[in-house]
């Protein structure tokens, strides 16, 4: 039983093995998030809100399981907090893909540097801490991008 959840947890919180891909998983694990968004049918953004947050959750409990059975405080090939922080960014956008690529690079230069409050919910314990750096990235990358999509 313990083997298939952790099983299981590692192929949610990797996204189905995205996190393996090699060099920068983060990487793709985002743009995998962006390309499942455009994919998604038309929906009102409190169905997409929910969804994120649900996914939020539940990325919450795999990383935690991961990160737990790997002994590393965040795991690389851990792609499930890049897909829910792309998944933020986005739901604050227009869905054109100028404005998804421009909201891409924000998302990815937010999650690298982990700026203020980022740096600080990354300290928060298990998947928690995962999940809640890539959240405030999210939140930069999609203000910003929206911001500039009203006044450009």
């Amino acid at each position: 039983m313990r083997t298939a959840l952790v099983h299981s947890a590692n192929w949610l919180a990797t996204c189905f093995r995205i996190g393996y891909l090699p060099l920068a998983p983060g990487t793709w694990g985002s743009a995998a998030a962006v390309i499942a968004w455009r994919l998604l049918p038309e929906m009102e953004l409190f169905r997409l809100s929910l969804i994120v947050i649900v996914i939020f959750l539940v990325g919450v409990i795999v990383s935690s399981i991961v990160s737990y059975e790997e002994s590393n405080k965040d795991p690389s090939r851990v792609v499930i907090d890049e897909w829910v922080g792309m998944w933020i960014a986005l739901l604050m956008i227009p869905n054109e893909w100028l404005w998804l690529g421009i909201a891409f690079i924000l998302f990815r230069i937010f999650d690298i540097v982990k700026v203020y409050p980022a740096n600080r919910f990354e300290r928060l314990p298990g998947g928690w801490g995962i999940m809640m750096d890539d959240v405030v990235a999210g939140l930069y990358a999609g203000v910003i991008t929206q911001a500039a999509a009203l006044f450009l």
